[in-house]
């Protein structure tokens, strides 16, 4: 018999362009996150590239401060991977000076002061998920990744036997 089960669900959230909001888009991710069977390590490290995505919205994408944009978030749950999306309707900003900013060794960047505003948020978002991708024209939209590893190295609470308890 064949599963009516999508390849993919997804869960979208629509968020006011204000940053007292952002803690709403950590827990969505955390809560997905969790329920996939990711590590809490790599839960904690999904919220902070989520974090950063989303608060480089709140403070770049808008001239306006007023809260009359939005900010959308759309996690895709596959079977082996967790995709999340974070996009505004605001200014967008070179991909070539972020992709700069990925590839520049921190530390270098660092010891000559001159890490940009933002730089730090798109260098943590490169390094916490797995594939990362940008997408601008009306707006600003990102693209994150998250491999669900099953290898046993990161563990899994829902396979404690009965002998174990």
């Amino acid at each position: 018999m064949a599963s009516n089960r999508p390849a993919v669900d997804v869960i979208s959230l629509t968020l006011p362009n204000r940053v007292e909001y952002l803690g709403v888009a950590r827990l969505l991710v955390s809560g997905v996150a969790n329920r996939m069977g990711f590590s809490y390590e790599e839960i904690e490290d999904i919220k902070l590239a989520v974090g950063e995505a989303c608060t480089n919205a709140v403070e770049h994408a808008y001239e306006s401060e007023d809260g009359t944009y939005s900010l959308h978030l759309v996690c895709h749950v596959y079977e082996d991977r967790l995709l999340i999306e974070v996009s505004d309707q605001g200014k967008g900003f070179s991909i070539e000076d972020a992709q700069q900013q990925r590839t520049t060794p921190l530390m270098e960047v660092m010891e000559e002061d001159e890490l940009e505003e933002g730089g730090l948020g798109l260098f943590l978002i490169q390094a916490l998920m797995d594939e990362v991708v940008f997408h601008t024209g009306a707006g600003v939209s990102v693209s994150m990744t998250k491999y669900l590893r099953r290898d046993g190295v990161a563990g899994d609470d829902r396979t404690i036997s009965k002998n174990q308890i």
